[in-house]
Parts: C-alpha cells; sequence; structure tokens
C-alpha cells in the first residue's frame, strides 16, 4: 500500500500530495522513476491486504468508471421521471405538441444523465474513501508523504520557525527519518527491479531517487515561499525535522545479526543502528538473503510517522578584536580551583558577557593569541582574542552596531579594555593561532637581584643576542600541560638599573617562552636563566606584556582602548 502515483497522469495524483514541478529534465525523470515505484505494484499489495481481491482488481483495470453500489443505482432508477403513454399518443395527433415532447425529453435525459454523473462521481469518491490505499498509511514512507507534505505542516514548520526568534536570510533544513525507513525502501525497490525485469530485462536503473530526496523536493519549495527566504544547502541557519516511528523501530535489527562488523558501539551514539551503519549492511546483503529475513512487500501499519522535534539552531558568529589588561589580579578566564572560584571576573567574562548579549546567544568561547597570568598586565595595542557566540538569534550587525559594542565592553570595568572590534569568519581564525608560536612579543619586567648590581651587569645584558633556552614545562602549568623541553629564543635584552638590586628589563622574545621561568630558573628546567647568567638569586616582582606581533585582526578606525605605561 504505497502513497504516491506517477506524475504524468495528472487525473491519478492524490489529493494530498502536493505536485511541485521538477526544474530540469533529470530531476523530472528522476522524480518519474521514484513516484511510478509506488503505482505498478499498489494492485498487488492491496490483494495482499486483501482491501482487493484479484477479480476486483481485473475489473478496476478494464473499467474506467468506478463500481457503483447497488442500492443507489436502485434507488437513482426509481427517482428518474417517466413519460405518460396518453401523452405520446397524442402528441402523435399534434405535430407541434410532438415538438415539445421530444425536446422536454432530451431535456429529461440531460438531467437524467448530470444526475447519474452526480451520483458516479458521489460512489466514486466513497469508493475510494472505504477502500483506496490513499486513506492509509503508506507501507514505505509511513506516512511522511501523506501527512508532512501538506500545506498545513509546511504552515506549522513556518510558524515554529518564526517562534524561534532567530534573524536569518536563508535556511537549511535538516531531514531525520527513522533508520528502519531504509529496510523499507530497499524492500520497495526489490519490488520496482522484478517487475521492471519482467517486462524489459534493460529497464531497470539503479538511481533511484531516495524518499528523502523527493520529500525535500516537495517541502522545499513550500517552506521557501512561506518563510521568504531561500532554502540552501550551507545556510548557517538549520531547521532539524526528526520523524519517529515506533511500531517498526526494530525492522532493521536482523541486519546486525547477519553483518555484525556494519554495528559498532560509539561514544557519541546511543544506538549502534545509525543510517550508516544500516546503509552499509543493505549495500552487502543479497535479493534472496533479504527477502528470506525481511517482509517483501513491506508490512502494513495502523500509525503514521510522528514529527517528534522541530528545532531551529544558527552557526557560531566571530566577534575579533585585540584587548588590553589593566589589573594584576583579573584571570583570561574564569579561575575555579577544586570546585571554589577564586577571582569575581575575568577577562572572558567582561568581554563576552556584553556580546552574548547583543548577539542573544546561548553562549560563548573566547580564544587569543597566548595568555597572560593572573597578575600580568597586557599593554600596548593589546592582544588578538576572538570570541565565537554560539546560536545566537541576532546576527544582522553593522559597523555602527560593532562599534556601540565596544564602548559598552570599555565602559562596563576600568580593569580591561578592547579596540579593533569587528565581525570575522571562522577561516580567519588561523591567523590569530598561527602567532602563538611564530611571533615574537615584547615584554617588561621588574627584577630583584640578591647582591648589588653594578654598570657591568647592565652591560654584559644588553650585550646579549640571540639567546636559545630550553625550557622544560615550569612545575606552575605542568598540570595542564604535557611535560617536555622547549627550545625558545630571547632575541634581545635591554636593562636598566631602577635602584642597587632592582632592574627593569625589556626582552624581545620568541612567543611561547616563559618569562618568569627565565628570571629565576624553576628550579634549574630553564637553562640558561638570568641567576645563572648574574651568578646571583633573582626574582620577579612585576611582568607586563607590551607588544604581541600578530597584525590580526585588521585595524579598525575607530577610538582606540587607553593605553598605560608602566
Amino acid at each position: 500500500m504505497f502513497c504516491v502515483l506517477p506524475l504524468h497522469d495528472a487525473s491519478m495524483r492524490p489529493r494530498r500530495f502536493p505536485v511541485v514541478p521538477p526544474t530540469g529534465p533529470c530531476e523530472s525523470r528522476a522524480v518519474h522513476d521514484y513516484f511510478s515505484l509506488v503505482f505498478v505494484l499498489s494492485e498487488e499489495l492491496l490483494r495482499d491486504l486483501k482491501l482487493l481481491d484479484g477479480s476486483k482488481a481485473e475489473g478496476k483495470r478494464s473499467s474506467d468508471n468506478a463500481v457503483m453500489p447497488s442500492s443507489k443505482k436502485a434507488k437513482m432508477d426509481s427517482d428518474m421521471p417517466t413519460l405518460d403513454h396518453t401523452t405520446e399518443r397524442s402528441s402523435i395527433d399534434n405535430g407541434s405538441e410532438l415538438v415539445l415532447e421530444q425536446d422536454a425529453r432530451r431535456e429529461e435525459e440531460d438531467t437524467r444523465e448530470r444526475v447519474n454523473s452526480v451520483d458516479e462521481e458521489r460512489a466514486c469518491q466513497d469508493t475510494l474513501d472505504e477502500a483506496s490505499p490513499f486513506s492509509a498509511v503508506c507501507t514505505v514512507c509511513l506516512g511522511i508523504m501523506q501527512q508532512f507534505c501538506e500545506a498545513s505542516f509546511i504552515e506549522e514548520l513556518g510558524n515554529e520557525v518564526k517562534k524561534s526568534g532567530f534573524e536569518f536570510g536563508s535556511v537549511v533544513v535538516s531531514v531525520s527519518f527513522p533508520v528502519q525507513l531504509a529496510v523499507r525502501e530497499h524492500a520497495a525497490c526489490l519490488i520496482l527491479k522484478e517487475a521492471c525485469r519482467a517486462e524489459d530485462p534493460h529497464s531497470w536503473k539503479s538511481d533511484a531517487v531516495s524518499l528523502k530526496e523527493a520529500y525535500k523536493w516537495v517541502v522545499y519549495e513550500g517552506l521557501s515561499e512561506w518563510l521568504g527566504v531561500p532554502v540552501e544547502g550551507k545556510s548557517p541557519f538549520e531547521v532539524t525535522v526528526n520523524f519517529t516511528h515506533e511500531e517498526t523501530k526494530e525492522e532493521c535489527h536482523f541486519l546486525a545479526s547477519l553483518f555484525p562488523g556494519c554495528f559498532k558501539p560509539a561514544k557519541n551514539k546511543q544506538s549502534v543502528f545509525t543510517r550508516m551503519a544500516v546503509s552499509k549492511a543493505l549495500a552487502k546483503i543479497g535479493e534472496d538473503q533479504f527477502r528470506s529475513h525481511s517482509s517483501c512487500p513491506p508490512k502494513p501499519t495502523s500509525l503514521p510517522c510522528r514529527a517528534q522535534k522541530i528545532s531551529c539552531s544558527h552557526g557560531p558568529v566571530y566577534v575579533a578584536g585585540r584587548y588590553n589588561k589593566f589589573s594584576r589580579s583579573l584571570p583570561q578566564t574564569p579561575w575555579i580551583i577544586d570546585g571554589e572560584r577564586r577571582m569575581d571576573s575575568s577577562v572572558e567574562e567582561l568581554i563576552s558577557e556584553p556580546l552574548k548579549q547583543a548577539f542573544a546567544a546561548d553562549g560563548f568561547n573566547l580564544s587569543s593569541s597566548g595568555r597572560e597570568d593572573v597578575d600580568v598586565r597586557t599593554l600596548g595595542r593589546g592582544r588578538p582574542f576572538a570570541v565565537e557566540l554560539l546560536n545566537p538569534r541576532r546576527t544582522a550587525t553593522g559597523s555602527q552596531m560593532v562599534h556601540k559594542m565596544q564602548l559598552q565592553i570599555n565602559g562596563s570595568s576600568n580593569k580591561i579594555a578592547v579596540r579593533d572590534l569587528q565581525v570575522v569568519t571562522r577561516d580567519s581564525l588561523w591567523l590569530m593561532k598561527q602567532g602563538e608560536e611564530e611571533k615574537t612579543k615584547l615584554y617588561s619586567a621588574l627584577v630583584w637581584s640578591e647582591r648589588e648590581l653594578h654598570q657591568k651587569d647592565l652591560e654584559m645584558l644588553n650585550n646579549i643576542k640571540e639567546l636559545r633556552l630550553d625550557q622544560k614545562t615550569p612545575l606552575r602549568v605542568l598540570h595542564r600541560r604535557p611535560l617536555a623541553v622547549r627550545p625558545r629564543v630571547v632575541h634581545t635584552i635591554h636593562a636598566d638599573l631602577v635602584n642597587a638590586h632592582q632592574l627593569r628589563l625589556q626582552l624581545h622574545t620568541q612567543a611561547g617562552t616563559y618569562i618568569k621561568e627565565f628570571v629565576h630558573g624553576d628550579f634549574g628546567r630553564t637553562q640558561p636563566n638570568l641567576r645563572t647568567l648574574l651568578n646571583t638569586y633573582t626574582d620577579i616582582l612585576e611582568l607586563d606584556v607590551e607588544s604581541v606581533d600578530v597584525d590580526w585582526p585588521p585595524p579598525v578606525n575607530d577610538t582606540p582602548a587607553t593605553e598605560v605605561t608602566p
């Protein structure tokens, strides 16, 4: 019992199947191939279901009219107007009366034909409503092409999209069918293949249109017209429709016993019966083997599929810029130790929370070109960063709106400031990450020395060029970074004496150099270090990032962030 008919005969299209004209000759042939599948064997399936026996089916093929119930025909005959014999005899004697009588008879015959036509149409409709395969659940699509292609469902789908509150200029629709439909499609294709070979051994084509593709052709155009936006394959806005059918969910389980290698458990999958696994198994099974383990044709069902869930989502929006950090008690990300928060806020939250509200996003992730410690400031032009805004509902952003966000962030706290704020693409983020290891950085460090420092110490440090270090993973980050020895380079050092025991160093280094460990040695894990160079105990008092030499994101002509010099 199938739900559709071939497209070439408009009079035979089911009442509840909206036809979408194909856009090209290839689609026209493909649509015809698929929809012809369900017409070729409809009577065979009806006989199996005892809705029509063989004689009725044969009578239906040989007759162009629907069968009229005898009770209705008898009633129609009894109600038919007749001519009186005396009137007929008298009309012979009177020529004018004869003409009138013939005209009346012709009018009565026309009336009777019209009555017959109306009654036949009603009788045909009653017969179809009682015995037509289209009034029951299709055994291939399980009702999806019957109930969920109608204008009412498209309207329901459109209303759900509009209620979601997303802004979008295009849409992509993802449809999830019950996995067991693949088994039913396979069975239907086998029947069609056998029927085609019986007529012409070379008539079967293996490139049949899948049920999902046929559904998309019907629904996409209607949804696009209803929403007023194009349906595209790569739109960031996605509408997902999940169909389920509990009654037949075990129909594909026989494949697991035949091909266990196709059904392997996965961490992120709730069931081994995924669409890919079932497709792989069906590609391996032979025709006879399939018929011996599965119903062919598929068994009828009492209930159609159910649209279990309609959900909307939008791809991430990325906002990039540079940030300055002016506080020595502010971590880059929330500082949580043993489940307890240690700081009130973070750079990530101060920047991302206003952006989350502006874009009406569900969440955010901040990434940056490197990171500074909680007690380290970031000055100069700032550190490049990007915020990934998850599932944003507002996406229409102009330069004025982004500049307004920048002013809002800068006015919310005196601990940070941002500049060059802009919306970027995901593909451009690699430029930021590239600078973490390949670019250079400029640091300013205030250093304490146990012994008194002299001019010759400064001259020795200022003459250092391209000093190569071997830095074993610092003890303070060993809990989150793998143990390794990382070669790094200090390109130049400029030292100024602050007092007898303090000096300020300007260090131009390779990105990724651990400056604190270079100053105090980290129990000898960094070699050489400032202690070995000065031959005295040294430690770091203050550290600032003066410059991150990454040319991304591009500068924006707006009000720059406030710069602080130590």
